[in-house]
């Protein structure tokens, strides 16, 4: 697995991540999460060493500098252009590929992985943003390594582009690979990660599968279906809970509490069709998690 220990980074004006330690396990997706600002970029580059802290990262026991052969042990997509404009796909990837000890061989595997072979000889400058992002997963995939570290992968891809990744993540980790996916796009991750690592201001906020998270920050609701949502109404909102009407015959109570709501309900006479509790989501579960770490918050209007 991939173990980040005490991961810090101070500049003169401030700290941009603080004591940071978090693990990252093999045979699923980690997505890496914060608000803007929050430190995700910088971590990942701590881990790799490109920039200097203090704190260790270790990938299978050895940190990236001890790793031999790091192009075939460690994929990296970071937001550095993957490519000279004026080289050719196929031309990058067999620089990187001689660079690195690596079969010819794989550059037409890694083209064909990320759908570029009918455009390996265009050079990357005529490349769309969704092109060069494809172009840099080729890059991390080149060497077939057991860990793979990617910021931001999902930008610029189309819907169509963002189903390939999400296949393609989860066959990798299927395959036992650990990967470390940081993302700003909640909805994509939902459907990505079964893991998540959440940072605010530099620290971290919660490490551990992505339901728990949900469950322990999401808000939870009562979803009631009855005949006669009418008297139910007012009865709840006569007991001191918050009630809004949702569909015809559907309310939603903001209590996590059935039993309360089922007694309401029968000292109403009204019948329950349905009663379940229902968690908001993940995008309601990070903004209530890092809502105290956001430092770029803008006024409403």
């Amino acid at each position: 697995m991939i173990v980040a220990e005490g991961l810090t980074k101070r500049y003169p004006g401030g700290t941009g991540v603080e004591d940071l330690s978090f693990t990252v396990r093999p045979g699923v997706v980690t997505g890496f999460l914060g608000p803007n600002g929050a430190g995700k970029s910088t971590t990942i580059r701590l881990m790799l060493g490109l920039t200097r802290g203090s704190g260790r990262t270790t990938f299978g026991g050895r940190t990236y500098a001890e790793v031999s052969g790091p192009l075939r042990t460690v994929g990296v997509l970071t937001d550095t252009a993957p490519a000279h404009p004026a080289r050719t796909a196929a031309a990058h990837l067999r620089m990187v590929a001689a660079g690195g000890g690596l079969p010819a061989r794989r550059v037409r595997e890694v083209l064909a992985t990320v759908g570029l072979e009918s455009v390996a000889r265009r050079p990357a400058g005529r490349f769309s943003l969704g092109m060069r992002q494809r172009l840099g997963l080729a890059t991390a995939l080149l060497g077939d390594p057991e860990y793979l570290l990617l910021d931001e992968p999902a930008t610029g891809l189309d819907p169509e582009g963002m189903r390939w990744l999400r296949d393609l993540l989860r066959g990798l980790a299927g395959e036992g690979r650990t990967i470390l996916v940081s993302s700003h796009l909640l909805a994509e991750m939902t459907s990505l990660a079964e893991d998540l690592v959440v940072i605010g201001a530099g620290r971290l906020v919660s490490a551990g599968p992505l339901e728990e998270f949900v469950r322990r920050h999401a808000r939870a609701e009562v979803v009631v279906r009855v005949d006669d949502p009418g008297v139910l109404m007012v009865a709840l909102a006569r007991d001191g809970l918050h009630v809004r009407k949702e569909a015809a015959a559907e309310l939603v109570v903001g209590t996590a509490d059935t039993e309360r709501v089922s007694a309401v309900a029968a000292r109403a006479g009204v019948g329950v069709r349905e009663l379940f509790v229902r968690h908001s989501g993940l995008e309601d579960a990070f903004l209530a998690a890092t809502a105290a770490t956001v430092r770029h918050r803008g006024e409403l209007t």
